[in-house]
């Protein structure tokens, strides 16, 4: 594995050995053995000369020991476990793009993606149990209608993270983790609502077309792409963890070692779509109704 980063310009919050031993529980000689004999995991080295790691490696080394626990070879467990890479965009849509090419894209209005949205919502909130949400709303104004549904949501989940370009300094207690997105951040963009559970999954995943700036709200349009595979949802889940984690939210930094993990095997039912497909249609009717 090599290391491609720039290093004036780290992809995601940095760890010292240190920082990385104390997540792992491993030793720092322990890191610094494991790099020499199987080359992981592979630091940024700064011009002292430390070794500044990603977050996402103290994951990948849970991985591993998981692995040994049960028994498999070191080298082994080491390669297996970096084949789950984290997520190699900061972009909800253009890593399920990378990821999934089978999944159909389609230009859609924001009023079809409203419709999507509380569908998916709803969904997660009557049959995921306590599962991991995210959800993308640019700007902070656009997520002020919605506050109220995804405070609800956060007390039925597991965690519940929202992002969008500024928000106000007040804050309700006990909602969502709010995330305020970097100026050249690709997510500022993006429209995405991602419900991860072991038994429910579902994914919306859009980006703004640009030259709309005289188009009415409503009416703006975005090329999107949707989704309740598990694997497409887990990559979605883990971009945007990622996200989080690289502005120093703590919560994102133990959800990115949570959601390096393969999701639960498991097939989706018909029935499940048909619900899911049913709340689209039943939000499209009302809010595209004159």
């Amino acid at each position: 594995m090599t290391d491609r980063r720039s290093p004036a310009q780290p992809l995601e919050a940095e760890l010292s050995i240190g920082e990385l031993a104390r997540r792992t529980g491993l030793q720092p000689a322990q890191l610094r053995m494991w790099e020499a004999r199987h080359g992981f995991p592979v630091p940024r080295r700064l011009d002292s000369g430390h070794r500044r790691y990603r977050a996402s490696d103290a994951a990948i080394i849970h991985a591993v020991l998981r692995r040994r626990a049960t028994g498999v070879r070191l080298e082994v467990a080491i390669a297996e476990a970096a084949a789950s890479r984290p997520p190699q965009s900061p972009s909800v849509f253009a890593e399920l793009r990378s990821r999934h090419p089978g999944l159909a894209v389609h230009t859609l209005r924001k009023t079809t993606l409203i419709a999507m949205s509380h569908a998916i919502e709803d969904e997660c909130f009557a049959a995921a149990d306590r599962p991991l949400l995210f959800g993308a709303f640019q700007h902070a104004d656009f997520y002020a209608p919605s506050a109220g549904r995804w405070s609800e949501l956060n007390r039925a989940a597991r965690a519940t993270v929202v992002f969008a370009d500024d928000w106000p300094d007040t804050e309700a207690a006990g909602g969502p983790e709010r995330i305020t997105l970097a100026p050249d951040a690709p997510m500022r963009r993006e429209w995405a609502v991602v419900c991860d559970a072991h038994d429910s999954t579902a994914c919306l995943s859009a980006w703004e077309l640009p030259g709309q700036g005289d188009v009415p709200d409503r009416h703006r349009e975005f090329e999107a792409v949707w989704t309740v595979d598990p694997t497409a949802v887990r990559d979605a889940a883990a971009v945007a963890a990622h996200t989080a984690a690289g502005t120093g939210n703590a919560r994102a930094a133990q959800l990115v070692e949570e959601l390096a993990a393969k999701p639960t095997a498991r097939e989706t039912s018909p029935e499940a779509v048909t619900r899911l497909f049913n709340r689209v249609v039943s939000y499209v009717d009302r809010l595209t109704a004159p």
